[in-house]
């Protein structure tokens, strides 16, 4: 199959600024780039489509340039519904460090920061070298900028779609780069820079875009939309990654593996009937989580990611490490533990029964654990002699309730 007709069946293409470009992507090699303003210092899930698709194409000889926006995210690319709120100097920097770091280890491509060739641009060159060769009108037809018209929209925001169409003129200009690729909510700006290399140095460069990835809800990922899976494991545990991708949608899961993965269209549609014979065994699902987990963090990742889950359904949860623990009970309550007490007493205390008569019924009853190990007698001693690594307390009420609690030094 040919790199256009794949790009198809993946549903990977939305839009393209010339027929010309099948044949370009099929039969040249280009230099193109795909860019993401620093509104955080990580990646997350819904930027692994646009960025994977740079592995794609260099996968048959195009050559992919990945674009941080130091300057462009000074400014902000405007909102349909209201001004982007804008972040320091300081935070952009450092989220520009991060992303770059980032895209460098998980991709292994170059990187480019715009703000090297914007930072000393002075008002009156921008606008006499670039801003002399766009209509007004035009820009007011972005879909974009006339979504904003009744309610408002800054120049500052206004003139973004003209600072990512002159990152566009200089990298065709120093790099050859005559392809730029993105999500389709960034259609207006790349036929702006397309307009502005055309008008400026009567050359001919193209866009394709891809449809966003959306969930089963049709929310795109991203963090404004609060949904955001940070591709940075420290911001996103592959055992938090694994749990989200082990439940997504039957309705989303193929469309996921086309996007998402670099499974073969043979591959890909083997799981897709197994999956709809079987659908509760989640085929789909573990081979999306096993492809993307392991192409961001490793097998090893995905492997501890696994174990983890595995553990926590049967209820064992012994074997796990403390970091393992801390991973997979991020999200239960946790209190401090500053003295010993008897497990009767140590329940009350920290709310998992309401009273001694409670705790007594709940540990007679087997409906506790500690650390994975049931829990029988009253008066367990609870120090740190069995805690995890002298540390941590992990307790289990009933099938699915778990509490953590950490022992802490007394001054």
């Amino acid at each position: 199959m040919k790199l256009f007709e794949e790009l198809k069946w993946r549903g990977l293409i939305k839009d393209i600024s010339s027929p010309e470009l099948e044949k370009k992507l099929n039969e040249e090699k280009l230099a193109f780039y795909i860019g993401t303003d620093p509104t955080a210092d990580s990646m997350h899930i819904g930027h692994f489509s646009s960025f994977l698709i740079a592995t794609r194409l260099a996968k048959h000889g195009h050559k992919p340039i990945l674009l941080v926006g130091g300057a462009t995210g000074l400014i902000g690319d405007p909102k349909p519904s209201k001004e982007r709120q804008m972040i320091t100097k300081e935070e952009v920097l450092k989220n520009v460090e991060g992303l770059t770091r980032q895209a460098e280890k998980i991709f292994g491509f170059e990187v480019v920061n715009n703000y090297d060739w914007t930072k000393d641009i002075t008002i009156l060159d921008f606008l006499r070298d670039y801003g002399k060769y766009i209509n007004v009108n035009y820009m007011l037809d972005k879909d974009i900028i006339s979504r904003r018209l009744e309610s408002g929209i800054t120049f500052c925001e206004f003139a973004y779609t003209l600072l990512q169409g002159m990152d566009f003129v200089h990298l065709n200009e120093t790099k050859g780069v005559t392809l730029q690729v993105a999500g389709s909510d960034q259609w207006g700006n790349i036929t702006t820079g397309i307009e502005l290399a055309r008008k400026k140095n009567n050359v001919e460069l193209f866009g394709m875009t891809m449809p966003l990835v959306l969930d089963a809800n049709g929310v795109k990922f991203g963090k404004t939309e609060g949904n955001a899976l940070w591709l940075d494991k420290n911001k996103t545990s592959s055992y938090e990654l694994y749990q989200y991708l082990i439940n997504t949608d039957d309705n989303c899961v193929i469309d996921y593996l086309k996007k998402l993965t670099f499974l073969t269209r043979e591959e890909i549609e083997s799981i897709e009937a197994q999956h709809k014979q079987k659908p509760e065994a989640r085929l789909a699902q573990k081979a999306l989580a096993e492809e993307i987990i392991t192409f961001l963090h490793g097998k090893e990742e995905y492997q501890k990611a696994v174990q983890i889950s595995e553990a926590l359904f049967s209820g064992d949860v012994a074997n796990l490490s403390m970091e393992e623990m801390e991973q997979a009970f991020k999200d239960v309550p946790h209190f401090e533990i500053k003295e010993e007490l008897t497990l009767s007493d140590f329940l009350v205390q920290n709310g998992i029964a309401s009273s001694k008569r409670e705790a007594r019924e709940l540990i007679q009853a087997g409906s506790i654990s500690i650390n994975g190990e049931k829990a029988m007698d009253e008066n367990l001693v609870i120090n740190r002699n069995i805690a995890k690594d002298g540390k941590i307390i992990l307790v289990r009420r009933g099938k699915k309730k778990y509490y953590m609690g950490t022992f802490v030094s007394v001054e």
